[in-house]
């Protein structure tokens, strides 16, 4: 009997042993939830069976059991089909970055049968409902792979509408990133108790908070309209990372969907970042950030990745909205001065520098660029804290941000 792969992610494979498939079975049969079973003896495949349905995926797959193992990170850069819903406290790297094909099936209350099925083609995702599940399904370059599986489970890709602009909320006022002082960013939102034990215990005031696109690693099932408001209410201010294309040869490596034609992707990431960001209450004015991540600079490279921030920002301003960029001081901030003049500039600018002090000045940044309260120095990375006795894998960041008084 072939058994089903579950090994753990890093950074939490001493809590978690490789699991049988009956033990597997054993375990969510307690729970009333999920089985799974060999498709066949050589096929290559194995079949999960969760609350009614059937999902059929490569042997080589993770199956992650979140009611087992609720400190699992739900991040769609590794084959993986992940079954219930995500814990308060997952175990994640600060960043997550890349995409592939991947599941996350998640309980729902049984309610109306009809099932339905959208697709952000952008960010590469499927959404489906069905009778007493929701699936959210990330695709890479195969895109044809989680179609199959899809279908195969009774959710007809084929029959995906164009994911809709959601209900749009309140608009929070526009010094929702807005602020002068310390932040940190996390994989996935925090929970609400532990944004609370945060907020009471720890130097920060803003979070980072990845609203999309088609690189961004972990899931992000907290992370709704009233989420947002909670914390804005607490004082909280953000710093809203959209994930898009990435350039070629970049530290983001192969997992991540590459950048090739960045004046179409650059206003296709803007336009979804816009619809993303107003669905969770960050209205027009605010400032979204699309992140970079470090490259090997080249003329031509460097052409690709200032003509895809220019067509970003310039289709943000056209939304209403303003423009930031995070990225190395050796790779995107070194070519943003070195061209300021030739280029559309973003309005912000997020350098990482990890430095270890908590500044907004830096020897590649000259005195008059982003002068007036337009910089984001993330300082340290990857470092592990612990307020209120809440433990979050985090990125160190120092903000002086707005407020603005012009229009975008």
């Amino acid at each position: 009997m072939r058994t089903i792969p579950s090994s753990p992610f890093p950074r939490s494979a001493a809590r978690r042993a490789v699991r049988t498939l009956a033990a597997l079975t054993a375990a969510v049969a307690a729970l009333g939830a999920a089985t799974a079973a060999p498709a066949g003896a050589d096929d290559g495949s194995t079949r999960i069976s969760y609350r009614g349905h059937t999902f059929t995926v490569p042997a080589d797959w993770r199956v992650v059991d979140l009611e087992e193992d609720p400190t699992a990170c739900v991040r769609f850069d590794r084959h993986a089909v992940y079954l219930g819903t995500p814990g308060e406290h997952q175990d994640c790297p600060a960043r997550v970055l890349g995409r592939t094909e991947a599941l996350l099936v998640q309980p729902v209350e049984a309610t109306a049968s009809e099932r339905s099925i959208t697709e952000n083609s952008t960010s590469r995702t499927y959404r489906a409902t069905a009778e007493r599940i929701s699936v959210t399904a990330a695709y890479g370059q195969d895109r044809a792979a989680i179609r199959r599986i899809l279908d195969g489970a009774g959710l007809s890709a084929s029959a995906a509408r164009a994911e809709p602009s959601a209900g749009v909320p309140a608009a929070l006022p526009a010094d929702a990133t807005a602020h002068r002082g310390r932040g940190f960013d996390a994989c996935t939102a925090p929970s609400q108790s532990s944004m609370d034990a945060w907020k009471d215990d720890s130097p920060y005031s803003a979070v980072g908070i990845y609203i999309g696109g088609v690189n961004r690693g972990c899931s992000q099932a907290r992370l709704t309209a009233q989420w947002v408001s909670n914390q804005y209410a607490n004082g909280w201010r953000f710093l809203p990372f959209y994930v898009g294309p990435q350039p070629a040869g970049g530290s983001c490596g192969s997992a991540c969907t590459a950048l090739t034609s960045p004046t179409a992707q650059g206003t296709a990431a803007a336009d979804d970042a816009v619809r993303q960001a107003a669905a969770l209450g960050l209205g027009k004015g605010t400032v979204l950030y699309n992140d970079i991540e470090a490259y090997p600079r080249s003329t031509a490279v460097t052409n690709q990745v200032l003509t895809y921030l220019k067509a970003w920002t310039q289709r943000l301003h056209t939304l209403g909205y303003r423009s930031g960029a995070y990225g190395s001081t050796a790779s995107l901030v070194t070519d943003l001065v070195a061209h300021a003049t030739k280029t559309t500039l973003p309005d912000v600018v997020h350098f990482a520098h990890w430095n270890d002090e908590a500044v907004t000045t830096d020897a590649v940044l000259p005195a008059h660029l982003w002068s007036a309260h337009q910089r984001v120095h993330q300082y340290a990375g990857n470092r592990t804290e612990t307020h209120g006795g809440v433990t979050i894998n985090i990125d160190r960041n120092q903000l002086d941000v707005g407020p603005f008084t012009d229009e975008p």
